[in-house]
């Protein structure tokens, strides 16, 4: 079987910068255990599969070790895909995926995600997460993912986690959040116990990102960084029970993959 495969940045303007996807499309759903092995193979943080349907597009989403319910840059990158080679006249694109239908809109030059709000609750920190981190929060909560609190973007950006300890504790991923300097705020996810140590940027960690950061500073509309080496931009709106995350995506590579 041969299948098309592209890889895009996202959530950037160049090449190199942002989060890497890739993306399959599909005429038909092929097996879970091979879509599993091509995103081990592909050893991204995210491989997005998609079939047409009658009211949009199924997408799903694979890290190389797991199916994942809801991922933002490589549905960002999916929707750069369709709106550049397959519906070029088109404003929006809805998929039907894990966490429900998802829409993305064209926003100027750049797309717009509408995702499901998760907002974070107070939580009691798991005694190994400070050592983990190599740092003291200054405040722990949680969704699906912890979000960890700490004073300065500096102290974000300086952060050297221990994997194989972030990699027990009991969610998903870690978020580590800051005020921002030049912008409204900033970020980091790491995700070891899924396949991805850190993950350059992390659409899914805004539907935490950003209820916590609208509260805390006033503002529905908020431009965040997320301060990986790749590094990423993210113009956010708070919506209530939804989110709304903007950015651009350039294409790197496309091609065949032989299974």
């Amino acid at each position: 079987m041969d299948l098309s495969i592209f890889q895009i940045d996202a959530f950037t303007n160049r090449i190199f910068g942002g989060n890497p996807a890739a993306i399959v499309p599909l005429e038909e759903w092929i097996p879970d255990a091979l879509m599993q092995s091509i995103a081990a193979e592909n050893n991204l943080a995210e491989t997005a599969f998609f079939v047409r349907g009658t009211e949009g597009y199924e997408l799903r989403w694979f890290t190389p070790t797991v199916e994942v319910d809801l991922c933002g840059h490589a549905t960002l990158a999916t929707a750069h895909l369709i709106f550049s080679r397959y519906e070029p006249t088109s404003d929006r694109v809805r998929f039907l995926s894990k966490s429900g239908w998802l829409e993305v809109t064209r926003a100027g030059d750049r797309l717009a995600l509408d995702f499901p709000s998760r907002p974070p609750v107070a939580c009691a920190a798991p005694p190994q997460l400070a050592a983990a981190l190599g740092g003291q929060p200054v405040d722990v909560l949680a969704a699906r993912d912890y979000l960890v609190v700490l004073k300065t973007a500096a102290a974000v950006r300086a952060l050297k986690p221990d994997m194989e300890k972030l990699a027990t504790l009991d969610k998903f991923a870690v978020i580590v959040t800051a005020p921002g300097e030049d912008c409204d705020f900033v970020s980091r996810f790491f995700a070891p116990s899924q396949g991805i140590p850190e993950d350059p940027v992390t659409g899914s960690a805004h539907c935490t990102l950003i209820p916590y950061w609208s509260q805390r500073l006033g503002l529905r509309s908020l431009f965040a960084r997320q301060v990986s080496a790749r590094g990423g931009e993210l113009w956010c709106e708070d919506r209530d029970d939804r989110v709304l995350i903007a950015g651009q995506a350039v294409l790197y590579l496309q091609g065949m993959i032989h299974v």
